[in-house]
């Protein structure tokens, strides 16, 4: 008898141990997800322009003021959910926007931007996907914010909204000096 209520009991105990595990993981935003690299120096790169793939920009071109690293791609709806906040963002003047735009073809891109605008202060183009994986990108859209001396203080994971601005990134970026 007691034989025939081991696996009953074993998926008993496997239910339970499941719905504390879920309970447990309840985070208040679980879109903000905590980056091994805040903190730390964003990772280098070297990559190739949108509108001029033989001009290449480095990461330390772009140190001496804060800015936000948004990653993209004409494929990503979520990013056209995103899109009009990004150009609030970089309309403002108060913090540099950089795209980078991620597993895109060129002209595929070019025409996105083309149709629903060009926010960013210059787009870097990352086909391979290689720098992302450095980022620790694994979706679009993400941005992250970077600071003067090439520090990321923050990652975002999901389209750039409203709520998003004002209740994380603004403080965030009050932090480093700059007010929306």
């Amino acid at each position: 008898m007691i034989s025939r209520l081991w696996p009953f009991l074993l998926f008993m105990m496997l239910a339970v141990l499941l719905a504390v595990g879920v309970s447990m993981s309840g985070r208040e935003n679980r879109e903000a997800i905590a980056s091994p690299l805040i903190g730390k120096p964003a990772p280098d790169f070297t990559l190739p322009t949108l509108y001029e793939p033989d001009q290449m920009i480095a990461l330390a071109e772009l140190r001496g003021a804060p800015f936000l690293l948004n990653v993209w791609g004409s494929w990503c709806p979520a990013c056209r959910d995103e899109h009009p906040y990004i150009e609030q963002l970089a309309a403002s003047g108060k913090i540099k926007v950089v795209g980078f735009n991620w597993k895109d073809e060129r002209d595929d891109a070019i025409r996105w931007l083309a149709q629903f605008g060009d926010p960013y202060h210059l787009i870097v183009v990352d086909l391979p996907g290689k720098v992302a994986i450095d980022w620790g990108v694994y979706g679009a859209p993400e941005t992250f914010l970077v600071d003067a001396d090439g520090i990321v203080r923050w990652k975002y994971v999901g389209p750039i909204m409203p709520h998003v601005i004002e209740n994380e990134l603004a403080p965030q970026l009050a932090r480093l000096g700059v007010t929306l």
